[in-house]
């Protein structure tokens, strides 16, 4: 176990050497992130996953550290490198996709609550870091009770078919970010300022600490992370229930959520079928947790690979049917103003 503690404490070392150097010189003065600025960083992001990809083959190939040599409890195999590396980037993928829909409300809390666009960078920073920590905590919570409770891995894949069928018949009702439970119970608890003042997040005010709307904004980030949360860490431990392979895939999804909201949040409209190609993933995950015994029995290891291929092809599909969608609607708009 200590070898494996090397493991983890060398990759929180890593992730904070990322994070500085994010925070501390690509965006050390407050600025208006562009999108070419965000591809920029979310290119490098897939870069590093894709690297440390190829470290996770290496290191569980070689039992480095003392990793892979636990049977992993969903398929009851040891993870070699082959298998760890497909399970590390079958994770990063479905947890990314997952990730976008996140985008959506972001978005609407930042427009709400009128987020100057230079400060929300810090927002999703502070926020990201904190959701760096809730999601480890479950992670590891979560590794411990399925190593205790092997049932509760058929609970996870009931959740998450429900979790997609829920997605596809609940309808957008429009709620008002404003109408937050969140939001109402800071302001009856915490005093905070009509107006923003600059970057910071509380400022002394008549001689007591008050908050700005920018605290605001980060405990909403905060709070809708969590609840992303519950439905996408299940998702990974669909995967895998190797706790090193699910918390490396989840951070690396995360980094990559802050880039990808200032790259894709004036276009995610455009992206109609998303939610669908989200609810589809969730159940072909829930689906292959229920019967995980039976796809190891007939199909073997090869169903890590089968999945994935499936995932990148529902992914494939949902993208190309949006674009689809929205150049017909185009064509559709120009013949109104031609007629």
């Amino acid at each position: 176990m200590s070898q494996e503690l090397v493991a983890w404490v060398g990759f929180i070392i890593f992730v904070v050497v990322v994070l500085a150097v994010d925070l501390g010189v690509l965006n050390r003065k407050a600025h208006v992130v562009s999108i070419r600025e965000a591809l920029t960083f979310t290119a490098g992001l897939a870069v590093l996953a894709l690297g440390f990809n190829a470290l996770v083959y290496v290191m569980y190939e070689n039992h480095w550290l003392g990793l892979g040599n636990h049977v992993d409890k969903l398929d009851g195999m040891r993870n070699d490198g082959r298998l760890a590396a497909v399970k590390f980037f079958t994770g990063y993928i479905i947890e990314i996709s997952l990730s976008a829909d996140n985008v959506f409300v972001m978005a609407m809390i930042f427009q709400y609550l009128r987020v100057p666009p230079q400060y929300q960078h810090r927002v999703l920073f502070w926020g990201i870091l904190g959701a760096l920590i809730m999601r480890g905590t479950m992670i590891l919570l979560g590794a411990t009770l399925i190593a205790r409770y092997h049932w509760i891995l058929y609970l996870f894949g009931a959740f998450l078919v429900f979790t997609a069928i829920r997605m596809l018949v609940q309808k957008d009702t429009g709620e008002d970010v404003g109408d937050s439970a969140v939001i109402r119970w800071v302001r009856r608890f915490f005093p905070v300022t009509p107006t923003y003042h600059g970057q910071q997040f509380a400022i002394l005010q008549d001689g007591r600490r008050v908050l700005t709307p920018l605290a605001v904004a980060l405990v909403l980030v905060e709070t809708t992370d969590l609840v992303f949360a519950v439905d996408s860490i299940p998702a990974i431990f669909a995967i895998t229930t190797d706790p090193f392979i699910v918390f490396t895939s989840n951070v690396f999804a995360i980094l990559g959520l802050r880039s990808l909201y200032f790259a894709l949040a004036g276009a995610m409209e455009k992206f109609r079928y998303l939610k669908v190609s989200l609810a589809a993933i969730l159940g072909l995950v829930g689906v292959k947790m229920l019967v995980a015994d039976l796809l190891k029995e007939y199909i073997g290891p090869s169903f890590n690979f089968y999945l994935l291929g499936m995932v990148a092809l529902i992914l494939v599909i949902g993208a190309l049917a949006s674009v689809v969608a929205a150049r017909r609607e185009a064509g559709n708009d120009r013949g109104v103003l031609t007629d």
